[in-house]
């Protein structure tokens, strides 16, 4: 078609296709393929370097840059030929077998060791290591990169902001103030706690046959160590070995990988609602584009639509991704085929996640704070030193400290004059009555400049 974004079923390929660029090396259809050429690959080099296995020698430097230049070369067009292949199979694995056996079939020294590709393979020791390494390599090359992007953007805003004073809001009332430094690096904190979380996720690969046991590697050379080789190998390709499983791999350390980032989206929503208040409220404004239209009809409108996009984005995100956690560790008994459907979709639920990431540091880029309203907010409340006025008369044993300030300050308009009144009443020092007469509700803020600070 002409327009195939236009007529694209998903979003992903056609809206935010040009966002999702860098993610479509690792979960495309060409990306699983690529990857499983490299593992097909990978395998008959090790079976070739192992000295006990008669059959296959290590190859020549001409046969293994060949092999080299396979993998690194692989080419769109090789795929469409895979799956030309596959049109008569009806087997994915197998056609890219078939394949490789063809596109080597000029080199005499793979000609006769031909029948060791897909050696004592089942299509799950492929699929799995490949579907561990594509996201292996995407959350180093893409995933990480973009969430630490916007980590150390919300730290550096943090770390600006950090002696900027804002009225709390707990229940969405007027509450202790705080600073919006303070506020964000509470985000930044719970943030690269999640981050470092992922970053520990070991994800594991099997490679032992049809159920789990080597039967056909034993069958073939039973005086081998195969689960050694297989350790070797997965390890090789820089995986931890799962040296017990049935057909499948169980996917468990999958199902903790998209756990991880769930919680990491979920801390993320939280960030895009906070923010989203804050702006309505006029704590932060955002910086107009040159040509964008906020509404249709109404010309002023510079709506808040990155935070909303992220998160929309990230909760499409966190279905997806709920579904592969409840689903991926579940299989009837040695195999069912579920999961290879449900595996595809890796790249769609982590494809909303990286757009919720770019769109939160595309508003993030756009906020600029306005102090003007944030000292407005806090010069109305002055209602807050309630809380350390009753806090000095406890200290000093003064009788229902407490409910004396809530009778004077519940529901009520309060001004400063009317609390420096009441606090030169007070039976206390006059030490304290001079720093409670001095308090503002802009520097009722307590450490939180200081936290901020520590925390970097």
């Amino acid at each position: 078609m002409a327009f195939p974004s236009l007529t694209a079923l998903s979003p992903l390929d056609g809206r935010y296709a040009a966002q999702l660029n860098d993610l479509r090396p690792y979960f495309s259809e060409f990306g699983l393929i690529h990857y499983r050429l490299r593992i097909e690959v990978s395998w008959l080099v090790h079976l070739a370097d192992n000295p006990d296995i008669a059959e296959i020698r290590a190859f020549s430097p001409e046969t293994s840059a060949q092999l080299d230049q396979l993998v690194g070369q692989f080419s769109p067009g090789d795929a469409a030929q895979i799956k030309t292949i596959e049109n008569r199979t009806n087997h994915d694995v197998k056609a890219l077998e078939y394949w490789l056996r063809e596109r080597l079939s000029g080199n005499a020294e793979i000609n006769a060791c031909a029948e060791f590709i897909h050696f004592g393979c089942t299509s799950e020791d492929i699929n799995n290591l490949s579907h561990a390494l594509m996201l292996s390599d995407a959350c180093r090359h893409v995933l990480f990169p973009a969430v630490d992007r916007l980590i150390d953007h919300l730290d550096n805003l943090a770390q600006d902001l950090a002696a900027t004073p804002m009225l709390a809001r707990t229940h969405g009332q007027t509450a202790t103030p705080t600073t919006v430094g303070k506020e964000l690096i509470n985000v930044v904190a719970r943030l690269r706690r999640q981050r470092q979380r992922l970053g520990g996720i070991a994800l594991l690969g099997k490679f032992n046959g049809a159920v789990g046991n080597y039967n056909a590697h034993i069958s073939a050379y039973p005086e081998l160590d195969w689960p050694h080789i297989a350790r070797t190998f997965v390890e090789g390709l820089g995986l931890h070995f799962n040296p017990l499983s049935t057909q499948i791999e169980p996917h468990d350390s999958l199902a903790e990988l998209m756990q991880g980032f769930s919680l990491l989206n979920t801390i993320l929503i939280d960030l895009n609602r906070d923010l989203w208040g804050y702006i309505s409220l006029g704590y932060f404004r955002q910086r107009p584009k040159e040509g964008e239209v906020g509404s249709s009809t109404m010309p002023h409108k510079v709506n808040p639509i990155d935070f909303e996009n992220s998160e929309g984005n990230l909760g499409l995100a966190n279905a997806l991704m709920g579904h592969l956690v409840e689903k991926l560790p579940i299989s009837r008994w040695q195999r069912d085929l579920t999961d290879s459907t449900v595996l595809r979709n890796l790249g769609v639920g982590l494809g909303h996640g990286l757009l919720g990431y770019l769109s939160c540091l595309k508003g993030l880029n756009k906020l600029a704070y306005d102090q003007a309203r944030l000292a407005q907010d806090l010069d109305h409340a002055w209602e807050v030193l309630a809380e350390p006025i009753q806090t000095v008369m406890r200290k000093h044993g003064i009788a229902n400290a407490y409910d004396k300030l809530k009778d004077m300050t519940r529901g009520k308009p309060i001004s400063k004059e009317m609390l420096q009144e009441f606090i030169a009443t007070l039976p206390i020092p006059d030490t304290d009555k001079a720093r409670l007469a001095a308090l503002t509700p802009a520097t009722y803020t307590g450490l939180a400049e200081d936290l901020t600070r520590q925390y970097r």
